[in-house]
């Protein structure tokens, strides 16, 4: 449980209601929006498209991960 605290802090954050569960997923979509944006545009570069594909993939699995943690901190399974 302490190494999810240390490499998902967001989603360990203090909830007090549905609203506040709400707030932190919609960051969460906000901050993978701004990532595919800056990754897509690196992405056009030859070599480095490559890895900002790779970067991007990465990204998204960690906020989808980071999301489900969220949820389940507040439904106080995790």
């Amino acid at each position: 449980m302490k190494s999810f605290k240390k490499y998902f802090p967001f989603a360990f954050t203090e909830k007090k209601d549905i609203a506040a569960v709400v707030v932190n997923v919609v960051l969460h979509i906000v901050a993978g929006w701004i990532a595919g944006i800056v990754l897509g545009i690196v992405g056009f570069l030859p070599v480095i498209g490559l890895i900002a594909g790779l970067a991007g993939a990465v990204v998204e699995l960690y906020l989808l991960v980071s999301m489900v943690l969220s949820v389940l901190d507040y439904c106080k399974i995790v």
